[in-house]
């Protein structure tokens, strides 16, 4: 560490911390990393599935409401 003449000298708990909070702070860079590369495009990619899934399943709801108010229609009319 460079001798710095504007900063008192720092005592060895206060180096240990600096060390410390240093190491941290290159950890949680590296998660953040490996979240954005590894863990949210398998999860868009299951939401994805997911959402065209649900999707499907709401278009044969549909379907089964309409069969089901043209049958009612047919009825009336008889």
């Amino acid at each position: 560490m460079p001798f710095d003449t504007n900063q008192p000298p720092r005592r060895p708990w206060e180096e240990k911390l600096h060390e410390a909070t240093s190491r941290i702070e290159e950890e949680v860079s590296r998660v953040v990393k490996y979240v954005d590369d590894e863990v949210l495009p398998d999860v868009r990619r299951s939401s994805s599935a997911a959402l065209r899934a649900a999707a499907e399943r709401l278009a044969q709801l549909a379907q089964h409401l309409d069969d089901k108010a043209s049958a009612d229609a047919d009825k009336g009319q008889k």
